[in-house]
């Protein structure tokens, strides 16, 4: 199993500093994508040897630390410094900007909690009158009695893009996330996205919220600042992990003798592998 990491982003409306974490000693030799990673240069940090010493150079990898992925679904991006700032700074400094604006933004609901179809509704008409943004829901949301039934939902309802886990693909037609629960439920938004992650706005309506900072009560202007870029972002490491599955073929053998009489040593014959890689 083959580990490697890479980074997801989840927003939080803050008042710091328009400004973020740019690596220059990075950036001057490598170009970013939505799921790329930089490795800094080793460089030698000891001086040179004495005259008739015998000792070799020593060399260490750089004090700088890799460069966080800076580009984040279809349109969001992390505001950078000026190259001349080394210094790393507050995280809350870390800032979200757009490309474009954003217009479509996938709502995730905690499945089967009653209390969360209120605040669901709310923030959706919100959403499609009032900031005529595309909402994404998934399809088995919409199939809660509660929501299916409910005839003055119906108008929103209609404006939905409805899509199905591992059935429709919706990574490149998502600029921002909005999560309704817990962390088990910001954690699911993450694993639909294998690539690059679109910004996550998590509530926090769940019984677990170490990852979910946003409180639901002035939902309205938190979603507005996020919207127009007015807000920090905090980077989640995420493991890229290889699965190699070796496929073998039972052959069928009488008294350990094969068909054409040769004596078999082993009952399985390897005919291939299967890659799978995950983000997790």
């Amino acid at each position: 199993m083959e580990m490697s990491r890479e980074k997801l982003c989840a927003s939080k409306a803050d008042g710091s500093s328009d400004s973020a974490y740019h690596c220059s000693a990075c950036h001057d030799d490598e170009e970013w994508g939505s799921t790329s990673r930089g490795r800094a240069k080793s460089r030698s940090l000891s001086a040179s040897p004495a005259l008739g010493s015998t000792k070799e150079f020593r060399r260490t990898r750089s004090l700088h630390g890799p460069c966080p992925v800076t580009t984040f679904g279809p349109k969001a991006c992390m505001l950078q410094n000026p190259k001349t700032i080394m210094h790393i700074q507050d995280p809350a400094s870390q800032r979200l900007t757009w490309n474009k604006p954003p217009k479509s933004v996938l709502v995730i609901k905690k499945i089967r909690d009653a209390s969360l179809l209120q605040p669901f509704k709310e923030l959706c008409v919100y959403l499609t009158e009032e900031n005529n943004m595309i909402v994404y829901v998934e399809k088995k949301v919409l199939e809660d009695p509660a929501i299916a039934n409910d005839e003055n939902f119906g108008p929103v309802k209609k404006k939905f893009c409805t899509f199905r886990e591992d059935y429709d693909d919706i990574s490149n037609q998502i600029d921002f996330i909005i999560c309704l629960g817990g962390d088990g439920t910001l954690l699911y938004a993450s694993s639909l996205f294998q690539g690059s992650v679109p910004p996550v706005m998590a509530f926090h309506l769940g019984s677990l919220g170490f990852l979910t900072p946003f409180n639901f009560e002035n939902f309205q202007s938190q979603v507005t600042q996020v919207i127009e870029g007015n807000a920090a972002l905090v980077l989640r490491s995420r493991l890229k992990v290889k699965v190699v599955k070796e496929h073998r073929e039972k052959t069928t053998v009488q008294n350990g003798i094969e068909e054409n009489g040769v004596v078999s040593a082993n009952l399985e014959k390897e005919v291939g592998k299967q890659i799978m890689q995950y983000q997790v």
